[in-house]
């Protein structure tokens, strides 16, 4: 894909969930451009950011349906990353992105 890094991240996602991943597995979550791979967000994080990354996960979300009196349509699909980053290592400006 060879895209900018900022083209790869697109939002954080700041969600209850991904607060306990923080917390307790020091990961991070992100909504990520649809054909991204693993190691494309790895390294878009990592020069984003300047911090190690651990492992990938992705998750990808189809677009629901939606109608709005007789006209009807879905929403896009989207990708959603987890990222875990090395002991020690955290994102400070992890709102910026929003």
């Amino acid at each position: 894909m060879s895209k900018n890094p900022r083209e790869i991240i697109i939002q954080t996602l700041i969600t209850e969930k991904g607060t306990h991943i923080t917390e307790d597995a020091n990961g991070y979550l992100f909504k990520v451009h649809i054909k991204a791979n693993k190691i494309e967000i790895k390294d878009a994080i990592e020069k984003i950011f300047d911090v190690k990354v651990r492992k990938v996960n992705t998750i990808y979300y189809k677009g629901k349906p939606k109608s709005l009196g007789r006209y009807s349509g879905r929403r896009s699909d989207w990708k959603k990353a987890i990222v875990y980053l090395e002991s020690g290592e955290s994102i400070k400006e992890f709102e910026v992105l929003k």
